[in-house]
């Protein structure tokens, strides 16, 4: 009987101490649950700025020209003139024979009032990574004229090139989320608060304009350009 009763009482008191600790511990997750559910409710959220200034590494050069006559065979040589004259020209500025390719050929005839009319069309493209000495070249255009290239399409067209943009991708997206950070920071010191962890972050698309970005000009038209970023991230904000 003695022996039932100290067994009963044992197991009341272990009860007691799981309900006790099932309590505290029921207390402690609802306590750490509320407040983790408070700081869910408090975030800002900031964009972030990345811009950095580089110069093309890759610039491509299309020459277009145009012969016309009424004697195939003149044609045809007044454009092989043409092409050596190219040819020579961008010599004279340090390239070889492998850095210029011929782009496409084409030939219309057509009779006009019992005349034959021939033209002939050529590109030739320039694609290299020697920069200042193709914007060079590009810029001296002019002696093609003199040297008797008639260019097609108001001229040469040439295109500037980054190529190297995966290189600086991770640095910049640093930048862009210390940025962010930096903007957080100041809203929450304007409201009594500090700043957390990441809560989310986005990253915009890397974009690549002409360094004078008010020129109105397209990006490709000049070697020195700026790559930029904008990343939007939302910060946790304590008390």
């Amino acid at each position: 009987m003695a022996a039932d009763t100290t067994n009963r009482n044992s197991s009341l008191i272990i009860a007691a101490v799981v309900l006790a600790i099932g309590v505290i511990l029921g207390g402690y997750l609802l306590g750490d649950g509320l407040k983790r559910a408070k700081l869910a409710d408090r975030a800002v959220m900031m964009r972030g700025l990345a811009e950095r200034d580089v110069t093309a590494d890759l610039a491509t050069w299309t020459i277009r020209t145009l012969s016309t006559g009424s004697n195939f065979e003149a044609v045809q040589a007044d454009a092989a003139r043409d092409a050596e004259t190219i040819r020579a020209y961008l010599g004279e500025h340090g390239f070889s024979g492998n850095d210029i390719q011929p782009a496409g050929i084409s030939v219309s005839q057509w009779n006009n009032n019992g005349v034959d009319q021939i033209q002939v069309r050529q590109q030739f493209r320039l694609r290299t990574t020697k920069i200042a000495e193709a914007k060079a070249a590009h810029a001296g255009q002019a002696a093609l004229l003199a040297r008797g290239v008639a260019l097609e399409d108001g001229g040469p067209s040439i295109a500037y090139s980054f190529t190297k943009l995966n290189d600086v991708k991770p640095a910049m997206i640093a930048e862009a989320t210390k940025d962010a950070r930096k903007g957080a920071e100041q809203f929450a010191k304007d409201s009594g608060a500090s700043v957390g962890g990441i809560r989310s972050a986005s990253q915009g698309y890397f974009s690549i304009q002409s360094r004078d970005g008010d020129s109105g000009g397209p990006a490709d038209a000049s070697p020195e350009q700026k790559v930029r970023v904008v990343t939007t991230v939302e910060f946790y904000l304590k008390d």
